[in-house]
């Protein structure tokens, strides 16, 4: 698939939510930037992994020489003290249980200790050891070529039946993929590309740039698959292969089209699988072929190296970099790989592997998920398939095992569930999921939700990472599948989800958004917004399409709230979204959240995302499970009279109906929404023009201007017509739905 940028915890104890978003201490470690790191952990969250990365901003006047002084202590214990040149710190072994302070002092600033911080740690964390550089270093040295194999790897010729029972299959599909493309797929060539950096405001550019992507993502992967090949069945052919696309890789300028600065992802691939062939064509190539694929490995190693050391490690300070986080990654294990080859690389990965390893969260908390939706979530999984095992191999540290990469696994059976259509939230959610990446990312995690998600999902992993994998596959071991929770949250990114039952191929799926990370980079302005399917047809549905990051399009329309299920007023106005690192603090929060067995409840407060437009703006989603029935209450307030509208979308027509109700049919599914109380008018909106062959429908319920408005609306999956009573007490309000009842607020 093409881009053109590049366990979840069940919390039904409200209590716990509101501790998660309870803000910290405002000191030195909490910097006023709005895409600094945020200090963590803290107000005595569980920590679902043991030990916890602790994260602090640097101090103000910190220089490149500044050393931090770390404070731990277990409740009364006597704390202990650590010394760290970067603003975070990842304990090497376990903490025992109990709960715990920390605090942190710079030495530029010898008595200005930071405020203290607490967590917990329990049995229900994880262990997840990551020993010091040095212990990691030495166990990639030690291993013998080639150092990326796992462990279990066999030439074919030695495979057993259960081995070719398993993943025989991917021995062919691997030699198809090789002996097929190796006379069609074209050379590439510094001279197929002429635009440079200084062309990067136009579409054009834009379009050179996904080329260089899709042509080095095809030439390096056939160099691998062909080294691969090579040692599974060796024959001379394969290594020719090899050879060819090596030569070709490194005959490439590394200061030209493919350099760093013109295309980052065409420098770390390129190092990578190098990088990758060195290693597993090891006494197979010439002497001088070889030290010249290590030669272009280390110049473009050192310009990944230059960018991410900058400004003393940028990404500790500054983390939220989509391509900067994955170039992190290649780094770790291109240095890996090259120990030993040349000087730099044992710099490289003393810089980059743990820190990798202790960052690989940052677009969520250590909960997992991904904050940028669920189709970037799945670029992030494709780029952990090519870098998690084989750094595995090398490091002894598991990555999969690491409670995050559990979450993010289970993150995907919540939000992309075996045969929904498209992605949700985000850049790209118009996409069709690609499933061999996902079935390849759960394959890797041994939980009993992983494999009810592997088992379920068609499609059939990339054969190249599969026979890289362990065998048998890890999720193997998990002793169940099961499907996670019906209702499921994830605090620190602000997504929660709602479904009939899971396990279902025709399950109502209800999600909703409310997001810390607001608009940010492939965010989009839809704080509190929803989404509705049934039966994998989309009912309440996004709208518009990713043509490129910074489009006309995606300005105007594509990441909008107008574009999405949230509200806007006079006229489409809506959550503000320019200026990109302002909307991180455009955000929204989920306030609350419970999950029962006939009632799911969400509730948002997207007010901060509206950038002071607005006074208040809540939102609160009840899904009633047994009657497959949603209400959503929206409650609004501005210091100025406002038209406010209640904005929904459809990828097919939008019915309106003469009682003031719309319906939806989608195929065999409907939707029917319904205003619950009075004083709304239906009004049919104009969206921008829909990607070729699909049908966008846009409309809205709004209210006559006023400084505050309420929406109170019933989205009647199936177009049952259930009876519904509204009824104000002297306490507040109460609505039943089908003798189902949930009290309002008044």
């Amino acid at each position: 698939m093409s881009f053109r940028c590049l366990g979840t915890f069940r919390f039904v104890a409200l209590a716990f939510v509101s501790a998660i978003a309870t803000p910290s201490h405002a000191d030195w470690v909490q910097s006023t930037a709005l895409d600094a790191v945020q200090p963590a952990p803290s107000a005595f969250a569980l920590q679902a992994q043991n030990p916890p990365s602790i994260t602090w901003s640097r101090h103000p006047k910190a220089t490149a020489s500044t050393v931090y002084t770390v404070e731990i202590r277990n409740g009364a214990n006597a704390p202990v003290r650590y010394t760290t040149t970067r603003n975070w710190f990842l304990p090497t072994s376990k903490l025992a249980d109990g709960t715990y302070y920390w605090r942190v002092l710079a030495s530029n600033a010898p008595n200005e200790w930071s405020t203290e911080r607490g967590f917990v740690i329990n049995p229900n964390s994880t262990v997840f050891d990551v020993p010091d550089s040095s212990v990691l270093r030495a166990r990639a040295t030690t291993r013998s070529r080639p150092r990326m194999l796992p462990t279990s790897f066999l030439p074919y010729s030695q495979w057993n039946a259960a081995r070719i029972a398993e993943r025989g299959a991917g021995v062919k599909d691997l030699t198809s993929d090789v002996v097929g493309h190796a006379p069609i797929l074209d050379a590439v060539a510094d001279s197929l590309w002429l635009m440079t950096t200084t062309n990067t405001n136009n579409a054009a550019f834009v379009a050179q740039q996904s080329e260089i992507r899709y042509r080095l993502n095809r030439t390096t992967h056939q160099l691998e698959a062909a080294s691969l090949l090579y040692k599974l069945v060796p024959e001379q052919r394969y290594l020719d292969e090899a050879i060819r696309r090596g030569d070709e890789l490194a005959a490439l300028n590394p200061s030209g089209p493919t350099s760093f600065v013109n295309q980052d992802q065409g420098t770390r691939i390129i190092a990578l699988s190098l990088a990758k062939a060195i290693d597993l064509l090891d006494g197979k190539i010439d002497s001088a072929r070889r030290a010249r694929w290590v030669e272009v490995v280390r110049l473009r190693g050192i310009d990944l190296y230059n960018d991410l050391a900058g400004n003393n490690g940028r990404l500790d300070q500054f983390p939220f970099d989509s391509h900067g986080g994955n170039n992190l990654g290649f780094l770790a294990l291109t240095s890996a790989l090259m120990l030993n080859e040349f000087p730099e690389a044992r710099e490289w990965f003393d810089f980059s592997t743990r820190a990798y390893i202790h960052a690989v969260f940052a677009w969520s908390g250590p909960e997992g998920g991904y904050s940028q939706g669920t189709a970037y979530g799945q670029v992030a999984a494709d780029a952990a398939l090519k870098i998690w095992d084989p750094l595995t191999e090398l490091i002894g540290v598991n990555l999969y095992d690491k409670p995050w990469a559990k979450g993010f696994a289970k993150f995907f059976a919540q939000f992309v569930p075996p045969g929904q259509p498209v992605h949700v939230f985000g850049d790209g959610h118009e996409d069709k999921p690609y499933l061999p990446i996902l079935k390849a990312f759960s394959s890797r995690v041994a939980t009993p939700e992983s494999r009810w998600y592997y088992n379920n999902l068609g499609g059939t992993e990339d054969a190249l990472t599969l026979l890289l994998a362990p065998s048998p596959l890890p999720v193997t071991r998990a002793t169940s599948a099961n499907a996670p929770y019906n209702g499921g949250v994830y605090p620190s990114i602000g997504f929660a989800a709602m479904h009939s039952d899971l396990w279902n191929p025709v399950r109502t799926s209800l999600y909703f958004k409310s997001s810390p990370y607001g608009a940010y980079t492939h965010s989009h302005a839809d704080q509190n917004g929803i989404l509705l399917m049934r039966n994998n047809k989309m009912l309440l549905s996004e709208t518009g399409w990713y043509d490129y990051y910074g489009s006309p399009l995606w300005n105007t329309w594509y990441r909008e709230t107008k574009a999405h299920n949230g509200i806007t007023f006079d006229g489409g106005i809506g959550q503000p979204s320019g200026g990109n690192t302002l909307n991180l603090g455009r955000k929204g929060k989920i306030t609350a959240f419970s999950s029962t067995t006939a009632l799911d409840y969400v509730e948002g407060d997207a007010t901060q995302a509206y950038d002071g437009l607005l006074t208040g703006a809540t939102r609160k989603v009840w899904y009633l499970r047994g009657k497959d029935q949603v209400v959503v209450l929206d409650r609004l307030s501005s210091a100025t009279a406002r038209k406010f509208e209640w904005n929904f979308h459809a990828p097919v027509a939008i019915t309106p109906n003469s009682d003031g109700t719309s319906t939806i049919v989608n195929g065999t599914e409907r939707l029917c929404v319904r205003p619950l109380t009075s004083g709304s008018t239906l009004e049919s909106r104009t969206g921008a023009t829909p990607k070729a062959g699909t049908v966008e429908s846009h409309a809205a319920y709004t209210r006559p201007a006023a400084t505050s408005a309420e929406f109170l609306t019933l989205l009647d999956v199936g177009c049952k017509k259930l009876s519904v009573a509204l009824t104000t007490t002297s306490t507040g309000r109460t609505l039943t739905v089908d003798g189902q009842v949930i009290t309002l607020p008044r």
